[in-house]
């Protein structure tokens, strides 16, 4: 589902030259959308056409494994783990009861970032720290067609991991109980919700329909004077903005003022070997070792430098990815990313839950709803958690 033409370009490029090996199995990429995905995957299990390998997140990975598709890759982990140092952080959302069900192939986190001319010209001298600070820059950086901020409000997943991280830095990470019981209709929940709120009216007025491009798109052209997004920023900035690197200032997520806590969204993408036939499988796990080997590994996560982060020690250290000119350009935005995961967490898979039905809640974008609750149809931040509340457990029941 990585379908921007770079990405798109770079991940044939890997699949040709493993190809050019000689394996067994040789490796033919199909594009997704994740607008579509959920869709596509559910007819591809009825029909058992599926793809041998599909790439995944922890929560996409749940829905998947609800349709009756996926293997565990327990042995194919192990053996990245004693080779390259797969970090644990990456493998644990796709644990369950023992078994590993998705190769864990690259890490995404999600930053403030923001224009530090447009900063230094409004005399603010340094990125805000606590949501307090946060609303009152970007009220003093909205003039004339600059808004302060744009925060994406469209129902896409786009909407639902940016105001996660905020639920993150505010303390309302874990939307379940103990005994997995949706349980986000709580004050800090309301709190990230109240904040969202007040970032979406300072952001472009057709944020309402913004997923990923759009807010990059505003902050590059001066539209927008800050964004909370993943690293993908990094790479096109000179070229889109005009700017220098110099510019391009982050910074980690401002957190609550009332005890909130350092943190993001944090994704670990993996791959997932759905064939059932046994052969495959093992050909499938070779094919995804090859990728994760530091001789190939730098070209996969430079595919998209700064987006893709590492999930293996080796990979950090051993391959070309340091030397790639974007990562090197932006080490200390990198580095912070870097520092960033390490208290990052995921919905359905906070303090070492594993929640199968999260797929049913995320595959409908309920948080992204409820912000258009808020956006679109007038609810308050309160009535807003209480719907989504709602709608959560429907899911769930379903």
């Amino acid at each position: 589902m990585e379908n921007t033409p770079s990405r798109e370009k770079a991940f044939q490029k890997l699949a040709d030259e493993y190809n050019a090996t000689n394996p067994e199995y040789p490796v033919k990429i199909q594009v997704q959308d994740w607008g579509q995905v959920y869709t596509k995957i559910a007819a591809a299990a009825q029909s058992g056409k599926q793809p041998d390998i599909l790439f995944a997140i922890p929560d996409f990975a749940t829905y998947v494994r609800g349709l009756g598709l996926g293997q565990p890759v327990n042995d194919v982990v192990d053996d990245i783990t004693s080779k390259d140092g797969l970090i644990k952080a990456a493998t644990a959302p796709y644990t369950d009861d023992g078994d590993v069900w998705a190769v864990p192939l690259y890490g995404m986190v999600q930053m403030l970032w923001y224009r530090a001319d447009m900063f230094k010209a409004a005399g603010i001298d340094a990125a805000p720290a606590t949501w307090s600070e946060l609303v009152a820059d970007a009220k003093k950086l909205s003039a004339g067609s600059t808004s302060g901020i744009a925060v994406p409000s469209g129902k896409n997943l786009a909407t639902d991991q940016v105001l996660y991280s905020f639920m993150v830095t505010g303390g309302a990470a874990n939307m379940f109980t103990k005994d997995g019981k949706v349980a986000i209709d709580n004050d800090k929940t309301v709190a990230a919700f109240e904040l969202y709120k007040q970032l979406a009216a300072l952001s472009p007025k057709d944020a309402g329909n913004y997923s990923w491009p759009e807010p990059q798109a505003a902050l590059n052209s001066g539209a927008a004077a800050m964004a909370v997004e993943k690293g993908q920023y990094l790479a096109p900035f000179e070229e889109e903005s005009g700017r220098p690197a110099s510019d391009l200032g982050c910074a980690p997520i401002p957190v609550a003022d009332d005890g909130g806590k350092t943190g993001s969204i944090y994704y670990s993408n993996g791959g997932m070997i759905l064939s059932k036939d046994k052969a495959k499988q093992k050909g499938a796990g070779k094919f995804l070792e090859w990728v994760l080997d530091p001789k190939h590994y730098g070209d996969f996560l430079n595919a998209e430098p700064g987006l893709f982060l590492p999930v293996t020690e080796n990979g950090a250290t051993e391959s070309n990815w340091r030397e790639n000119p974007v990562i090197s350009t932006y080490k200390t935005c990198v580095d912070a990313m870097l520092k960033q995961s390490e208290t990052g967490e995921l919905f359905g898979f906070v303090d070492g839950q594993y929640i199968s039905s999260i797929g049913e809640i995320s595959g409908q974008n309920i948080l992204a709803q409820a912000v258009q609750q808020m956006t679109v149809n007038g609810m308050s931040a309160k009535e807003a958690v209480a719907w989504a509340q709602k709608q959560m457990q429907d899911a769930i029941a379903k």
